[in-house]
Formats: C-alpha cells, structure tokens, sequence
C-alpha cells in the first residue's frame, strides 16, 4: 500500500496543517530531553515575571524560593514538564496551547509574551517561558510529596508505553464512550491529545466513532501497540510544529509531514485514496478514512 508522501516542510507557524497543535507527549517530551543537558546542575539565581500573568498567578514567594537552587533533573509526566530542585522543591510547567519553554543567552532579545524568565547560574543563560494564549501553567510545591498529591488528585491514567494490559481491556470494556472521546480522556491514558488520537486509530484501522466497549482484544491490543509506535515516531521526529510549539533548544518539530489523517481533510488517504473526512467528537475536530476505518467493525 503507498504511504502518504512526505511534504515540503513549510513556515515555523506550521501553514501547511490547520490546526490548534497544542502540544501533546511527544512535543513535552522533546522540551524535556532538549532540556536536560542544558539545565542538569545549573542554579537558579534570579525570577523575573516580565510579561503578562499566566492563567493562575505565579506567586512572589516562590520566586524567592527559587533563588540559588540547583536544578537536579527535568522529567515528565503526561503532558506536563517537571523540574525538581536539589532543595526538594518541584516546578511544574504545563505548555497549555502556546507555550514555549526554551534556553537562551541572556543577550538574545527577548520576544513579547514572555511570562517567566530564570536566569542560570551567573546570569550568562536564561530559561523563557513564553506562552502568548496564556493557557499554560508554572507552579511550585514545596515537596515531591506534594507534587505526588498533586498528580493523584488528577487520576492521570498511565503514560501510553508499555500499558498493562488488564488495565486497557477492562478499561475499554467498561467505556460506552467513541473512541476519540475516550483516548482524549487523561484519566484512561496520559498524554494522548487530538493530533495524536487521530493518527493513532488511523495506524490501527479504527473508527473514532466506535464505542471503546466494542473494541475485541485483538483490536485493543493492536490500538495499545499503534499508540506507542506512533507517539514513539513522533519523538523520534521532535513532536509536531503546528504553531507555536519549538523544542527547548528553540528547534522545530518535524512530524507534521508525517501526518496520515490530522489536518487533512479532503486529502487522498494514503492507503486507499479515497478523502480524508473530518467530523467533530468529544468537541474536537477529528480527521479520518470512512473506508479504512469503518464504523461498523470488521468480521472477526
């Protein structure tokens, strides 16, 4: 079957793809590795807060508290960037929809919007949280147990490699939810999002429209497999720039040119060539092949 040839890499605000592109695991994921070298044992000697408030106010004291802590390490966990002090103390960053958190020396001009600036070690780095919707997040909690509480108050699912398998089938089985709607849910699988739901009942030859309840094990079991390959690739290629979203080096994604159903209505399918159809579920607009994956489900 002919794959959908890749296509010409278009402008850093993603023309090509119409979309909100708000970043998903693989892009959070990219940050987070483009981050690592750059922050591991760097401290924090100063906060600024020169933009515009973010969504919940960033308060004064953490500022404080961030002054001369040495940054341990830089993880995640769904979609959100965790950055934990030797101290014990935890930032947590979510992106939202816009946001960029990226390196830079501090005589880079800073652009507009930038809602939260740590400057590294004497001051020669700066990390930029830039988010111009202003959907996205910074916290502090004072302790990793704090933090745990935090994450457990959410119910987050697991993150989407290696899922138990008792989990997904029972969970499935128990969900009279589409599909789309149910993969959207971070409370079944962490870090799932519309682009990457779409892509991945594409990969598996599932309708969006199906209730999760109707899935067999073997189509389960194939959804599981086709949502870390896709994800998986999608890391490979730094997430999808759509937008706004670069990497924490302030580099670009590559895998909107992979894309296969997401942003491509109307487009041949690269399977069957029959157009890509978009409808709306779980208030989302999804994207996928009528003829490759029909609604109702194939001959066991």
């Amino acid at each position: 079957m002919q794959e959908v040839k890749k296509r010409a890499k278009k402008s850093p605000q993603g023309d090509r793809v119409k979309g909100k592109g708000m970043p998903e695991l693989p892009e959070v994921e990219t940050v987070v590795r483009d981050l690592i070298p750059l922050l591991t044992l760097k401290t924090i000697v100063k906060v600024e807060v020169p933009g515009k408030k973010l969504r919940r106010p960033w308060n004064p004291l953490w500022s404080q508290l961030l002054e001369n802590q040495t940054i341990e390490k830089v993880a995640r966990r769904g979609k959100w960037i965790i950055i934990s002090l030797r101290s014990n103390l935890q930032l947590l960053i979510h992106l939202g929809m816009t946001g960029q958190l990226c390196v830079f020396n501090q005589n880079t001009p800073r652009q507009s919007h930038v809602n939260l600036v740590f400057s590294l070690d004497r001051g020669a780095e700066e990390l930029r949280f830039r988010d111009i919707r202003r959907f996205g997040s910074a916290d502090l909690f004072l302790s990793q147990q704090a933090l745990n509480e935090f994450f457990e108050s959410r119910e987050l699912g697991p993150e989407p490699f290696n899922i138990p398998e008792d989990y997904w089938l029972t969970t499935l089985a128990k969900s009279s939810r589409n599909l789309k709607a149910f993969l959207l849910d971070q409370k079944n699988i962490t870090g799932v999002g519309n682009i990457y739901a779409d892509e991945s009942l594409f990969k598996s030859g599932l309708n969006p429209s199906r209730k999760a309840e109707s899935l067999s094990k073997k189509e389960a079991l194939m959804l599981a497999k086709c949502i870390g390959e896709v994800l998986g690739c999608a890391i490979e290629n730094r997430g999808s720039t759509i937008r706004d979203y670069v990497g924490g080096s302030g580099l670009m994604g590559g895998y909107q040119d992979e894309f296969q159903a997401y942003g491509r209505t109307g487009e041949p399918c690269g399977k069957c060539g029959q157009p890509i159809k978009k409808i709306v579920l779980a208030g989302r607009s999804t994207h996928f092949c009528p003829i490759c994956q029909p609604k109702k489900p194939r001959s066991r």
